[in-house]
């Protein structure tokens, strides 16, 4: 080797050691690829070069010396590959045209990173092949440096992402305490709008609550008409996943129309209960993945708001209702009698109970001198409020016949005609009364459509059904027949609604008439009280674990 060919090499081997001094000085990638051409122009003396690299499985330009724009920019769309990078037609093509005569890999250990490209020499020389070697040493060393400076940037970028994930997650931890104290709904909607404007710079905005097909706009930038007349046109609640610009464009061209780029539904276990429709960023930039996420996370915390909302102001309500019903209860319970009078040949007991807080049965026992006494049982249809409602219709129409003196059919044909003025919506009761004398042990009743109280003498049952129709019904056309009967010691008298012979059991069988009848012969010798709890508990065996499903009323009268 002469002198001249070592002094060559020594500059050479000078030169790469500067280089690879330079590029691992710093990890930023522009540096190292600025530097990596530098250090070829000089080389090899050339004007013009372009370092490409893979960016998610395509080339791209990354650095470029001696170039114009529009080279640039007519860089082809190609598909990044291992096996050979440049084989590519379009890549070939662009790489002549634009004379770009030595092309090499720029590979590391593991991977293939991209390749430079370098123009025609000044001198119009070919690459020799030293200085083809020599290239190919330096991309060694600027493999891993460009390698680094990839991963480095990228770290960055995620740790940007990160970042920007972190600021999101505390701004939605404080949103998520904003919206847990708001109570009203326009003031959950405008903390819902100023949380998306804080982050984003959009142009148009409309927040939108959907639900049983309606539409309430709380906030828009759009006339609150002019949206909801084209929200009408649609199906809110298919839109389950958030939709973008281009599939707006498709699928809603009217909401395309008012420059809305992105639809995100504020769903609640599936279901969607209304939409946040946004415009174009002032910024022109996109609404990414990122971005998309975000406004689906505050759209939830809201409509979650929205519903407590919802929930807690029905649970206000129910609450109201729960009070209203029970002072409705207590007074219920005083229409009916607190203590039944006490005579000398009649023993009475009684049981009411309603299957829900107020309920539709009735009894009463009411006093009209010394030796007559008014005993009345009824069922109105229906259950609840509405029922309890016209129980106490009743007791009030009874109380005011019963001071009149009439005679118990003619005043029965009374009662009927005021209930019949009274009810709507087809209800109607079910009635039974009589009077008891207490000095002649006598019992004239009428019967108005109820279960034919029974009469059990020397174990014989006999039905009291003389009377008429039920009340409620129509004018009472045809009288009410009565009927007198002369009582005997132990004989026993049970009213009763049929709540009893109806009652249910888990296999939902009914109690029965005759199952009813057959236990009461068996109870002949027990007092009234006696009986009343006799009967409850043979109910309360049969119906075991199953719901009460109506109002029970039951009054036993025995003959002393």
């Amino acid at each position: 080797m002469t002198t001249s060919d070592i002094t060559k090499v020594q500059r050479n081997l000078s030169a790469l050691v500067e280089f690879s001094r330079i590029v691992n000085s710093s990890l930023n990638l522009e540096f190292t690829l600025n530097n990596l051409l530098l250090s070829c122009f000089g080389k090899f003396l050339v004007t013009r070069g372009i370092v490409v690299l893979n960016e998610k499985g395509n080339f791209k330009i990354f650095s470029s010396k001696g170039i114009s724009v529009e080279i640039i920019e007519a860089f082809p769309q190609v598909i990044f590959t291992n096996e050979d990078l440049i084989l590519d037609p379009k890549l070939n093509e662009y790489l002549k045209v634009n004379k770009f005569t030595l092309v090499q890999k720029i590979c590391c250990s593991r991977d293939c990173l991209g390749f430079i490209a370098l123009g025609e020499k000044i001198n119009k020389t070919e690459y020799s092949e030293e200085e083809i070697e020599f290239l190919k040493t330096i991309l060694n060393i600027a493999a891993t440096a460009i390698e680094n400076a990839i991963f480095i940037k990228e770290l960055k970028l995620v740790n940007r992402n990160l970042d920007s994930r972190i600021n999101r997650l505390n701004s939605l931890f404080e949103l998520s305490k904003e919206f847990g104290i708001i109570s009203q709904e326009v003031r959950i909607g405008k903390l819902l709008l100023y949380s998306l404007l804080g982050h984003f710079m959009i142009s148009n905005y409309s927040i939108i609550l959907y639900e049983n097909k309606e539409i309430l706009t709380l906030e828009s930038t759009i006339a609150k008409e002019k949206i909801n007349s084209v929200l009408s046109l649609y199906d809110i609640s298919s839109i389950t996943q958030p939709i973008i610009a281009g599939s707006i464009r498709k699928e809603f061209p009217l909401l395309f129309g008012f420059g809305f780029e992105l639809i995100v539904p504020m769903s609640l276990q599936g279901i969607t209960k209304g939409v946040i429709l946004l415009g174009k960023r002032i910024n022109d930039l996109i609404y990414t993945e990122d971005d998309i996420e975000f406004v689906s996370s505050v759209g939830s915390l809201a409509i979650v708001s929205f519903e407590n909302k919802k929930l807690f102001k029905e649970a206000l309500e129910k609450q109201k209702l729960e009070e209203e019903l029970e002072i409705a209860k207590d007074i219920q319970q005083k229409l009916l009698p607190s203590k039944l009078p006490t005579l000398n040949n009649f023993e009475i007991a009684a049981l009411s109970v309603s299957s829900k807080q107020v309920g539709g049965d009735y009894y009463d026992v009411i006093k009209l001198n010394e030796q007559d006494y008014v005993v009345a049982i009824g069922d109105v249809s229906g259950k609840g409020v509405p029922a309890s409602l016209l129980m106490a219709n009743l007791q009030a129409f009874l109380k005011s016949i019963c001071k009149q003196g009439l005679a118990i059919d003619q005043a029965t044909g009374v009662i009927n005609d005021l209930v019949t003025e009274n009810t709507s919506d087809g209800r109607f009761i079910t009635f039974f009364w009589g009077i008891l004398n207490d000095e002649l042990k006598s019992f004239n009743y009428v019967n108005a459509g109820h279960n034919p109280p029974l009469l059990i003498r020397n174990n014989q049952i006999h039905r009291l059904e003389k009377g008429g129709i039920i009340l409620g019904v129509m004018k009472t056309f045809t009288p009410y027949l009565q009927e007198e009967i002369l009582l005997q010691s132990g004989d026993l008298i049970i009213l009763f609604t049929d709540g009893i012979t109806e009652a249910k059991n888990l296999s939902d069988d009914e109690f029965s008439d005759e199952r009813f009848e057959s236990f009461l012969l068996n109870l002949s010798s027990e007092s009234s009280d006696e009986i009343i709890k006799l009967i409850e508990n043979e109910i309360s065996e049969f119906t075991s674990g199953h719901p009460q499903s109506d109002d029970i009323t039951l009054i036993v009268i025995r003959v002393n």
